[in-house]
């Protein structure tokens, strides 16, 4: 992925947040529009022909030594990712399955402290436990469906992509980003074969509006979103990309509690309005130039 060495700008950030903000509404097209109970298929659906397509688009070959670097990204950011949040969305409401992996930011967080040497500032912190602190919040609102295999699975979804995120920014190569993405996900959709033929049922004949939602997902909330997403991340710094992945969970909600009735209490109104103002704090203090709590010139939202 090149790094752009462009000037951070709003628009990044405004074009970068759009990613999680469809990937919200993943919850409520797989459990209401698609086949149920195949989590391994629909994520293999979702995310093969994405790949073939955009690596057909960038005509990109990766060097020979970033194949292992690549294999890898796939694997946390794509393949097992996607099959945990997949395992996750059939098993919990759409918002509670998107919420418990609100802990992204601060495992993020931990990486750069753990590997890079260099504190996040204490805003940063700060707004990330209260990020999570709302999304807990809302885990209160009635009707909650708490699923241990679920819960767990959405957890390690977390983990793997919070990994994903800080070394696909670490790693960084001159690959453009469309190539970057694709090779990512037509190699992670390559991993998810195995799984999805050996552990789903087949899939039965689909109805024009199941054809329509798997094409949703392919084209826009893989294709698009994962570009988005990429490009963000080779302009912006980790920590703030991932805090902008508090979007998706508070789009499933949202999107729960108009088009499926679920309840929103007020103590879920505060969770929204604190995880918002998490985010734009986050945002805030990862701009160049903004005080840390580390050594001068050790920012690690810089990294």
């Amino acid at each position: 992925m090149a790094d752009t060495q462009q000037p951070q700008s709003w628009t990044d950030y405004l074009l970068t947040a759009l990613a999680p903000a469809i990937w919200g509404s993943t919850y409520i097209v797989a459990t209401q529009l698609l086949p149920p109970d195949r989590p391994f298929t629909t994520a293999l659906l979702r995310t093969l022909p994405a790949g073939i397509l955009l690596t057909l688009w960038a005509r990109r070959l990766p060097e020979r030594a970033q194949w292992g670097r690549l294999a890898l990204l796939a694997a946390l950011n794509i393949g097992f990712f996607q099959a945990l949040l997949f395992v996750a969305a059939y098993r919990l409401p759409g918002g509670l399955a998107a919420v418990v992996g609100a802990i992204q930011p601060l495992l993020v967080v931990g990486l750069v402290w753990a590997f890079d040497g260099r504190r996040a500032s204490a805003l940063a912190i700060a707004a990330c436990v209260a990020g999570i602190l709302g999304m807990a919040a809302l885990l209160l609102a009635p009707g909650a469906v708490w699923d241990g295999p679920g819960i767990a699975a959405a957890l390690a979804g977390a983990a793997c992509m919070a990994a994903g995120t800080y070394l696909a920014r670490r790693w960084k190569t001159e690959v453009p980003v469309l190539a970057f993405t694709g090779w990512q996900l037509l190699a992670g959709g390559v991993m998810l074969l195995p799984a999805a033929w050996a552990i789903d049922p087949p899939l039965p004949a689909l109805t024009g509006t199941q054809m329509l939602a798997y094409a949703y997902l392919v084209l826009i909330g893989t294709m698009a979103a994962y570009v988005l997403w990429f490009r963000g991340l080779a302009r912006l710094s980790p920590v703030a990309v991932s805090s902008l992945g508090l979007l998706s969970p508070l789009t499933a909600v949202i999107l729960g509690w108009a088009l499926l009735g679920q309840a929103m209490t007020g103590m879920s109104l505060a969770g929204l309005v604190t995880v918002f103002a998490s985010i734009i704090a986050v945002q805030w203090a990862t701009l160049p130039g903004a005080q840390t709590n580390a050594p001068r010139g050790s920012n690690p939202c810089q990294s």
